[in-house]
């Protein structure tokens, strides 16, 4: 189908601007398929997984076979696509809920990209050809309990040893924790900063999940605790040194999100415009009233802004021309008006918003969660401030 005839077609609010008419043919056929199989085989049941704290482990091979886990890597059973494609499934993900789109992002662009990009062979042959198979999970340890935003002041250690590494500390807020097979862990070492692969049952890791969360609760969060850990030597990622690694694992992280939040945008945007279709009140629909007119415009100009915004980025990302501080332009700007989308989509929904038969709500309380994981909006503020002015505000 020719672009000129696409644009003849029926309008899509979601697509104001026909951005899919700039996506290629394999772009498109991607986004579709994941769309598909996520409505069929997630958003019949997401709700429920929500109420009940559950994550569906039973779609991580379906995930896999559809090539998701470490999409855009190459090689070792990895699909090797492009960043804008990457980006297309985190969308089609997260409109469903932000926990499919998290454990695809932490499995493929933190554990898995952390290892395809700072890990020997021996550890990449090990461990990636079963994560992109979906037979083993991974998860990322940062965090700390006491450091979030400032991962220079981490307090978790590794110390040398005649036969290896002794590690101790503790991890917090850790996606995929306690279903993780495979644990890179980060910890501050004579030598600076280093990457560790610490598997699951090694004596002195141990993981608690944590509970009573309003947020992501089809997701599994963890704390990954470490006492006197013992490691062999190859445990080391022998190419992370510093903090560079770890900040450049959560770039690729965050260019998932950049597209994941306008997924649960785009379904709330979509939820309300449907309804405000069919509620009546006063004797006509309420999408007949001026004033939720003014609030479905506005709540479509910003999606579609931010799906431009996305684009480019990804554009950008696939010409190796994409820097830090423009995916925290994307992270701040999308994850910001995702959110102010569900809350206005929540207040054309009047009462009814707040059940779990309506997906904004749910949708607003993930993104509580994805406003601050992956940096702040205060830090990735002050990493543009930074790029403006020259000036940084950190230290």
């Amino acid at each position: 189908m020719s672009r000129a005839s696409r644009s003849t077609g029926p309008l899509d609010p979601s697509d104001l601007l026909d951005v899919s008419a700039l996506l290629s043919e394999e772009e498109r056929a991607i986004r579709d398929t994941v769309r598909r199989t996520v409505r069929e085989h997630a958003e019949p049941h997401v709700g429920t997984w929500f109420e009940q704290a559950e994550f569906p482990t039973a779609l991580v091979p379906r995930f896999a076979k559809l090539g998701l886990l470490g999409m855009h890597l190459t090689g070792y059973g990895c699909a090797g696509t492009n960043a804008v494609s990457y980006g297309l499934a985190c969308l089609e993900l997260e409109a469903v809920d932000s926990a499919l789109r998290s454990f695809v992002s932490v499995q493929g662009s933190l554990a898995m990209f952390a290892l395809w990009r700072f890990g020997s062979e021996a550890q990449k042959q090990e461990w990636l050809p079963r994560m992109a198979a979906g037979e083993a999970i991974g998860c990322f340890g940062l965090t700390e309990p006491d450091h979030g935003s400032d991962p220079s002041a981490m307090a978790t250690t590794a110390r040398r040893t005649s036969g290896g590494w002794v590690l101790n500390g503790t991890k917090m807020w850790i996606t995929n924790g306690g279903i993780a097979d495979v644990a890179v862990v980060w910890a501050r070492t004579d030598e600076g900063v280093r990457g560790f692969c610490v598997p699951r049952g090694t004596a002195g890791f141990t993981t608690r999940d944590i509970h009573h969360k309003l947020s992501l609760r089809a997701s599994v969060t963890s704390e990954l605790v470490f006492e006197d850990c013992e490691l062999p030597a190859d445990a080391l990622l022998p190419e992370a040194t510093g903090l560079r690694a770890p900040l450049a694992c959560l770039n690729e992280a965050r260019f998932g999100i950049v597209w994941g939040a306008l997924g649960a945008a785009r379904t709330c945007f979509e939820t309300a415009l449907r309804y405000a279709r069919e509620r009546e009140q006063f004797g006509r629909p309420i999408g007949a009233f001026q004033l939720t007119q003014h609030k479905l415009v506005d709540m479509a100009l910003e999606l579609n802004k931010g799906l431009l915004l996305a684009l480019h980025l990804g554009r950008r990302k696939d010409a190796g021309e994409l820097r830090p501080d423009h995916v925290s332009f994307g992270k701040l700007n999308n994850v910001r008006v995702a959110l102010d989308i569900a809350r206005e989509a929540r207040t054309i929904l009047g009462a009814n918003g707040i059940s779990l038969e309506y997906p904004v709500l749910r949708h607003a309380n993930n993104l509580e969660s994805v406003l601050t994981y992956e940096g702040t909006t205060e830090v990735h503020t002050l990493v543009l401030g930074e790029a403006i002015t020259g000036l940084s505000a950190f230290r």
